[in-house]
């Protein structure tokens, strides 16, 4: 009797199916926590932050950074009439801040002037991932050193 090589079609698609599996269980386990996805806002806000400081040292108009409901603004103070205002948009919707000032200084918002020495201030970041899980990172600056994630 002669054997047959190969493979037959059940087996083909018993190895296919193990793959499928194995692909999805990876795909799965990489997926971002919210931790990562916290860190990867911190790292964006602190970016914008010292873009904004950048440029309002060279233009020498006053800037401030103010967090709205979706996002986050970064507008000319006073207001320029008939400049549009940019918003930008957590990458995370539900991201929540709080905006950590000395006790004499508005809370409302981070004012970036041309002065090369800003307010101490720290910004926290939130994110309520479900009822029981919350990942929380602060950026902040002493006023003189850029801004940066704090541990």
């Amino acid at each position: 009797m002669q054997r047959q090589r190969g493979l037959t079609l059940l087996e083909l698609m018993v190895v296919l199916l193990i793959i499928g599996f194995a692909t999805a269980g990876v795909a799965l386990a990489l997926r971002d926590s919210s931790q990562t996805q916290l860190e990867r806002e911190a790292q964006r806000l602190v970016a914008k932050l010292e873009a904004g400081r950048a440029q309002s040292r060279t233009s020498g108009q006053t800037l401030v950074w103010r967090p709205t409901a979706t996002g986050f603004v970064l507008d000319s103070l006073p207001r320029v009439a008939n400049q549009p205002v940019t918003q930008d948009v957590w990458l995370q919707a539900n991201t929540q801040v709080t905006i950590d000032v000395p006790a004499n200084a508005s809370a409302t918002g981070v004012v970036l002037g041309p002065e090369p020495i800003l307010s101490p201030i720290q910004i926290t970041l939130r994110i309520q991932a479900d009822k029981a899980n919350a990942s929380t990172l602060r950026i902040g600056t002493n006023g003189l050193k850029p801004f940066e994630v704090l541990p």
